[in-house]
């Protein structure tokens, strides 16, 4: 029995290696946000930086450990076989939970997952216990209720506290140094880096020593004893080297601040959030050992009252840890999905909007800006002029790419990693395994409202998008338990048997999200490369081709409509290659702005004529959309079938349809523009044709032939069609001018 167990401590270290992967792949975002969104240098170095963060503050975590062994629960109310098995829920469910973030981008807390999962995996049990036993147990003896009270409370607190912190502070720093800080930079630069160095020296000497394996006793109550000393000598030390380097070799003090706070927020991500990923693993070694010292002990009557006392974790644990998380950080490319969704929702300038606006967003919006037209009436007319003087927009120098300028400047990038540094600090000192996604994604959120990035025109999104993110936290926390619940309940019940089912899911889970992520990965790199390549030499075949590629897959998809309808086949009706080929068209119309600055300067008409293409496609696009859907509808509701009457004319229809749109392929592809009076004509016909056919639609209705879902499915079928038809036309014209004004250069 006793090797069963041990391979049970190995599964939860493999598990704890993957965990690893997974959850540094979600926390990138804490410390590569500021530093990426700002370019504050190549990718390569600042993950370099964060690397070392990462080392450092790996053995800064001991102390963080408890909370895995008796933060949550009472471990001495537990049989060493039961908190085994609360272990291995909890590992299981975060692996799953934290990969199914990562695979949609979203930003979710491994603190809050852990924590939930303990809670949940740990009632779970208790609930065993309570149905066997014979009475006098509560669930209060089992949960350490006042201890995750707290933690649960301290994570929730730290949203509204890193908010209104960092939006305050972004606020009067943006005032001291204006968007357009190169001069103020001389003066105000090294008080600022000397602020800046002494919170990150403050948390990463006085904070982070107390949690460190290597620090003696005596050296930790020597720093406790002389931190003011040491913050006063530091904020005086700090200033004067700044500003004589400054004077002497005119550094850049805001990099310095940026990669420096990388590195800080690297050490805090790993001295405070390594208990998510191997917390739990080393709790389950350390149970192990207190079983294996007591030979002959029955596991199902053995408690666990031994992990109530403090117990060091060795290092070589943490090394291998930090390791794990390094190497993750240069190969995993669901981090930097994760990280472009934070900068997204904080870019100063507008961007791909990837959130819809909601009734809240609105609501919060439009008093905003009422308060703020207040606050404006209330205070004297100079102060705000120059308050809104220190807000205005920097104009950067021509000729720098979009896709290289930052997502905003170095100011904000030093405050968001200052801020966060400091409140991280504070929590891992109070051993509160203190969220450091919430905080640094919030002190972000916060100066990005500061700094004036949700303007009215991006604001109702952004906001929507905020939401998401804070409503996944929570989602995250009722998952973590429910599933951790349900999954004590099989393991305990199950044995042995269901742990190796679930590892086995475990593993497809992990390889069909990787699948997903990395063909989602290639489609987003395929758009972006497709505009990357667009210019003003190639953009006429390169939107030729992507026309008459799209004009035959609509005509296809128009006939597997048709049989999908005919036999009831589902797989006919899904519409996935349009659902994708309009996404790829929306992104062209969204970043049009790029498109019009590849053409010539004096091209106006040519842009103009090109968006009118677009437009058209995106038309037709919908329309066949609006076809398959219904038609999927339809046969998923189970209603009656269309007359086989009914689909003759729909296959009828389908054949001249493809006439006239193959027809306009042709011209295009040819650059043959001769045929307008023949594609007009075909319309012509075509059109009457759909008059006919609804007449005689409207007979079978009168002699009550079919039922009121067949009516309206058939009309809407015969109204989309004519919208493609007159659409397809009216795209050849478009595209018909683009093509003359652009390889003619008429104005």
């Amino acid at each position: 029995m006793e090797y069963v167990y041990l391979t049970i401590v190995i599964v939860l270290f493999l598990l704890a290696a993957s965990d690893l992967i997974v959850g540094v792949s979600n926390d990138a975002v804490n410390f590569l946000n500021a530093a990426i969104g700002s370019r504050v240098a190549p990718f390569r170095t600042i993950v370099i930086v964060a690397a070392l963060g990462i080392m450092v503050g790996a053995v800064f975590s001991s102390g963080m450990m408890e909370v895995a062994r008796k933060g949550i629960f009472n471990p001495g109310e537990f049989y060493f076989s039961e908190i085994m098995i609360i272990f291995m829920a909890v590992m299981v469910t975060d692996v799953i939970l934290l990969d199914a973030y990562n695979t949609a981008g979203l930003p979710t807390s491994t603190t809050v997952s852990i924590v939930f999962e303990l809670l949940g995996a740990a009632v779970g049990m208790a609930t065993i216990k309570l149905i066997s036993s014979d009475g006098g147990m509560t669930i209060g003896q089992f949960i350490n209720s006042s201890k995750a009270l707290a933690i649960i409370s301290g994570i929730l607190l730290s949203v509204g506290i890193a908010f209104t912190t960092g939006a305050l502070i972004q606020y009067f720093i943006r005032i001291a140094f204006s968007f357009n800080y190169v001069r103020r930079i001389k003066y105000l630069g090294a008080v600022w880096g000397g602020i800046a160095f002494t919170a990150m020296t403050y948390f990463m000497l006085i904070k982070g020593a107390k949690g460190a394996s290597f620090m003696t006793d005596e050296t930790k109550d020597w720093i406790n004893a002389n931190s003011a000393l040491i913050l006063l000598y530091s904020w005086i030390g700090w200033t004067i080297l700044l500003q004589l380097l400054f004077w002497l070799t005119r550094f850049n003090i805001l990099k310095v601040i940026v990669l420096i706070g990388t590195f800080a927020l690297a050490m805090a991500f790993a001295g405070n959030d390594l208990v998510n990923f191997i917390g739990v693993p080393i709790a389950g070694f350390n149970s192990y050992e207190l079983f294996a010292v007591n030979p002959g002990a029955d596991p199902n009557s053995f408690l666990m009252s031994g992990l109530a006392g403090k117990v060091p974790t060795p290092t070589l644990f943490l090394v291998i840890a930090g390791i794990i998380m390094v190497l993750t950080l240069f190969i995993s490319s669901k981090a930097r999905s994760v990280v472009q969704t934070s900068l997204d929702l904080g870019r100063q300038d507008e961007g791909d909007e990837r959130f819809r606006s909601t009734w809240i967003s609105k609501v919060l919006v439009r008093s905003s800006i009422n308060f703020s037209s207040n606050i404006k009436k209330a205070l004297p007319g100079g102060l705000v002029r120059t308050i809104e003087k220190q807000f205005e927009p920097y104009k950067e120098k021509s000729g720098t790419r979009k896709k290289d300028k930052p997502e905003f400047d170095l100011i904000r990038a030093s405050v968001i990693l200052t801020v966060s540094s400091i409140l991280i600090a504070f929590g891992t000192s109070l051993k509160l395994p203190l969220s450091t996604t919430y905080v640094t994604f919030m002190v972000a959120m916060g100066a990005s409202l500061a700094d004036k990035a949700w303007d009215r025109e991006s604001a109702v999104y952004r906001i929507s998008g905020v939401f998401a993110v804070v409503g996944g936290w929570f989602l995250t926390a009722i998952s973590a338990f429910t599933v951790a619940f349900i999954m004590v309940y099989i393991f305990n019940y199950a044995g042995i048997v269901g742990m190796v089912i679930m590892l086995a899911v475990v593993a497809y889970v992990i390889y069909r999200t990787h699948v997903i992520h990395h063909k989602k990965t290639l489609e987003e790199k395929g758009e972006e490369d497709e505009l990357e390549t667009l210019s003003d030499e190639n953009i006429v075949e390169k939107s030729m081709k992507g026309i008459v590629k799209n004009l035959k897959i609509i005509v296809e998809n128009y006939g597997r409509a048709i049989d999908g309808l005919e036999k009831e086949n589902f797989k006919d009706l899904k519409k996935k290659e349009i659902d994708k080929i309009t996404a790829r068209t929306k992104y062209l119309k969204d970043h049009i702005g790029l498109i019009v600055e590849k053409l010539r300067a004096e091209a106006t008409d040519t842009a103009y004529y090109f968006v009118q293409v677009l437009d058209y496609m995106r038309e037709m696009l919908h329309s066949i959309s609006f076809i398959v859907t219904p038609a999927l509808n339809h046969v998923d509701n189970n209603h009656k079938p269309l007359l086989k009457e009914q689909i003759n004319e729909l296959r009828k229809v389908h054949a001249r349809l493809s006439e006239l749109i193959l027809l306009v392929a042709e011209s295009l592809k040819a650059e043959d523009f001769s045929k307008q009076e023949e594609l007009q004509e075909l319309q012509r016909q075509f059109l009457g044709m759909l008059g006919e056919l609804n007449k005689v639609m409207i007979k079978r209705i009168k002699n009550a032939e079919v039922g009121t879902k067949n009516s309206i499915l058939y009309f809407n079928i015969l109204n989309e069609t004519k919208n493609l038809a007159l659409q397809v036309v009216n795209l050849y014209k478009s595209q018909r001018d683009f093509v003359n004004y652009q390889n003619n250069g008429i104005t």
